[in-house]
């Protein structure tokens, strides 16, 4: 499955395919339902170990380093359960759009 990363990211391209495998490895570990709020606005629900929000975090701080187009929110449930809010400009809603399918696609294997 690819992933075409847009020109705007300005993550090294050798550390590309390893970034998309920590996003790979959250989405088929973590994702318990993905809802699609609009174009440019999704929400991934995450639920697994203690210290997933950290680790949802980590990730998004290091994604926005280098897509500083998206914007990520991270929100606690008193149940353990991380929504993971994404929104995007909407010159860039084709790059939510692919994430969030490979997040469906990924989380369904």
């Amino acid at each position: 499955m690819s992933f075409v990363v847009p020109d705007a990211c300005t993550l090294p391209t050798a550390e590309q395919p390893l970034r998309l495998a920590e996003f790979d490895a959250l989405f088929a570990t973590a994702v318990r339902g993905i809802d699609l709020v609009d174009a440019t606005h999704a929400r991934l629900r995450l639920s697994g170990p203690a210290g997933l929000a950290a680790t949802v975090r980590d990730l998004t701080a290091r994604e926005t380093d280098c897509c500083s187009f998206f914007t990520f929110t991270i929100t606690e449930e008193p149940d353990g359960v991380v929504v993971l809010g994404i929104e995007v400009p909407a010159a860039y809603a084709d790059v939510l759009d692919a994430l969030i399918r490979r997040a469906g696609t990924v989380s369904a294997s």
